[in-house]
């Protein structure tokens, strides 16, 4: 397959995955409610303010991060750890479909730790070589 197919269908994945995330689902914990402080208490985390903050942080910005390619990887991280939580442990006990989204989410994360943000993304473009290019 032609490789200028395959950065275009990145590119594709990588923008759609991440305004969806930052718009529609990150956004409305930015800043967090005090519900959703009080389900990270419910769940267990210490500090359950700076957990909640960071839960929105790696939805809403990193969605941004994951949808420009820029530091991709780190965002993918941040982003695995947050739909982790949700789909294992917050839905654990749901059904499959309340949960879906998170574990697609999760999913789409590991992919884009790996893969990083592509030939397209912005990093590439401002990091040509080095470390902070690895990190997009």
């Amino acid at each position: 397959m032609n490789k200028t197919y395959t950065d275009a269908g990145l590119l594709i994945l990588r923008v759609g995955t991440g305004l969806f995330m930052a718009f529609g689902h990150g956004l409305g914990k930015m800043p967090p409610s005090e519900g959703f402080i009080g389900g990270a208490e419910k769940l267990g985390f210490p500090m359950p303010a700076f957990f909640a903050w960071m839960a929105g942080l790696s939805e809403f910005l990193g969605g941004i991060l994951i949808a420009l390619g820029l530091f991709t990887r780190p965002a993918a991280f941040f982003l695995i750890c947050t739909m982790a939580t949700a789909g294992f442990i917050r839905h654990a006990d749901d059904p499959f479909g309340t949960k879906e989204k998170a574990l697609l989410y999760f999913i789409l994360g590991i992919f884009f730790l790996l893969s990083g943000g592509g030939k397209y993304g912005l990093g590439k473009m401002l990091f040509k070589s080095g470390k902070l290019n690895e990190l997009s």
